[in-house]
């Protein structure tokens, strides 16, 4: 089993969530709600996968990310 990072940023103008996968350039998809993105994020990357190994690539190694929020005055 791989762990990818997910970013989700909520769409303000038609509310949910997009999902991006830094890791997986072109990797992106969305969710009404934070857990049906995370759940699309999952076909999504594995789609992505399968077409890598269809082609012949080998997937990208996903970095250790560490995720985190600042605070900007």
């Amino acid at each position: 089993m791989r762990r990818f990072a997910v970013v989700l940023t909520p769409d303000l103008q038609d509310g949910g969530y997009v999902v991006t996968v830094p890791s997986l350039p072109g990797c992106v998809t969305e969710g009404d709600t934070v857990e049906e993105a995370l759940a699309n994020a999952k076909d999504a990357i594995a789609l992505y996968l399968q077409y890598l190994n269809d082609k012949g690539e080998v997937p990208p190694l996903d970095p250790q990310s560490i995720v985190a929020t600042v605070e900007v005055d």
